[in-house]
């Protein structure tokens, strides 16, 4: 594992690292050995912090909820400010330290595991470094829930628990850096384009008029939302539709002509062809079956 930094820690600092012993048990344990933390803490106003590594045989998360810092990786200077999350994968030669005028304040964990890669890459597939955060809160008390385990007496358990707990951060933090990404680079704002969705599910939404929306060609359109989603926006349209037909399926009494005439089908019958299509039941053995 690569080492932590030997910042001198305040009285309100966390640096804790997972005994050699526990990092074994996690590795060779199924639900845990594909993921999971080996070092992790919160640094404070952090005056005077700064690490360098040429190696870094694992992965280290650093979110940034306060003040300033620098990242020197891939030949750049990268400024990183309140907000910002840095992520450095396994093998990344890198230096970071805070600023001297607005020293940060940071959480971090480092990570390991047979599938930590991919965590990383589901992150990171445009090979960028920093990402900022939208939902801050969130990702704070991601953090000071993984921090819990440093107080459970070294059991296995708890700490099978935080490697889930870490992979659930990595997915949450993946969801982020996606929107944030695409639409940078896509040229589109993708939480816009869903929910303009959202806010039509009663309607009937063509490729054209989406695409209009972001002022790009429908083949445009249609290209980067595919590499956004992994889905062609009318089908997503269409699962949006039918996610909102089985809660009006679960919560009230409609018909399901009804129901099918909320989300924007005047045919019924074409309506429970697509549901069929996308969730393998009818509308009424859907329904039948959430009751029983």
């Amino acid at each position: 594992m690569s080492q932590p930094s030997h910042w001198p820690l305040p009285a309100d600092g966390i640096r804790f690292v997972t005994p050699d012993f526990l990092a074994g048990a996690l590795r060779k344990n199924p639900l845990s050995n594909d993921c999971y933390p080996s070092a992790m803490g919160y640094y404070p106003n952090a005056s005077g912090h700064g690490m360098g590594r040429e190696r870094h045989d694992d992965n280290l998360l650093i979110f940034c909820i306060d003040g300033k810092g620098v990242l020197e990786a891939q030949n750049r200077s990268l400024p990183v400010q309140g907000g910002d999350l840095v992520l450095l994968p396994a093998n990344t030669p890198h230096y970071y330290r805070a600023s001297r005028e607005d020293p940060w304040t940071i959480y971090w964990c480092h990570f390991s595991g047979e599938r930590a890669g991919d965590y990383v890459e589901l992150i990171a597939d445009s090979g960028e470094l920093i990402f900022p955060i939208s939902n801050r809160l969130k990702l704070v008390r991601d953090f000071q829930n993984l921090l819990g385990v440093r107080e459970t007496g070294y059991r296995e358990l708890p700490f099978i628990h935080a490697a889930n707990l870490l992979k659930q951060m990595l997915s949450f933090i993946s969801l982020q850096s996606r929107h944030i990404q695409h639409s940078a680079v896509s040229g589109f704002n993708l939480q816009h384009v869903e929910d303009t969705m959202r806010a039509n599910l009663d309607k009937s939404l063509s490729l054209d008029e989406l695409a209009a929306a972001c002022n790009l060609s429908k083949y445009h359109f249609s290209t980067k939302y595919r590499k956004a989603t992994g889905y062609s926006p009318i089908k997503h349209f269409l699962h949006m539709k039918i996610e909102m037909a089985c809660q009006l399926l679960d919560t009230t009494e409609l018909r399901i002509s009804a129901v099918s005439e909320t989300l924007g089908y005047d045919d019924p019958l074409y309506f429970s062809r697509l549901f069929r299509k996308v969730t393998g039941l009818s509308p009424k053995d859907y329904r039948a079956s959430h009751k029983k």
